[in-house]
């Protein structure tokens, strides 16, 4: 199994996933290609001490974008959302 710093790469600070966080206590992050939901459950768990519900994941493919007269291909990137227990929260940012 991967190391933690591998399977979840950053949370994802979006306003919609804010939305979400708030409504259904869902938190995104931006996670490695090659992880499964049961790495990315594990990796949540340990790293934020939560109790995790539930995972669903999406893998979001590249864009071509222009670079001067050529163009370029961003690199696909997988994201998760993962549904934490009742009365518990995620805090990307303490004291601010």
């Amino acid at each position: 199994m991967a190391h933690i710093e591998q399977i979840i790469e950053k949370p994802l600070i979006t306003e919609k996933a804010s939305l979400i966080s708030e409504k259904q206590n869902r938190y995104g992050f931006k996670v490695a290609l090659k992880a499964n939901k049961n790495q990315i459950k594990q990796a949540v768990e340990s790293l934020y001490d939560v109790k995790v519900l539930n995972v669903k994941t999406s893998v979001l493919p590249g864009k071509v974008k222009r670079v001067g007269k050529g163009t370029k291909k961003t690199s696909s990137f997988k994201k998760a959302f993962v549904q934490v227990e009742e009365g518990q929260k995620i805090e990307f940012f303490k004291g601010v």
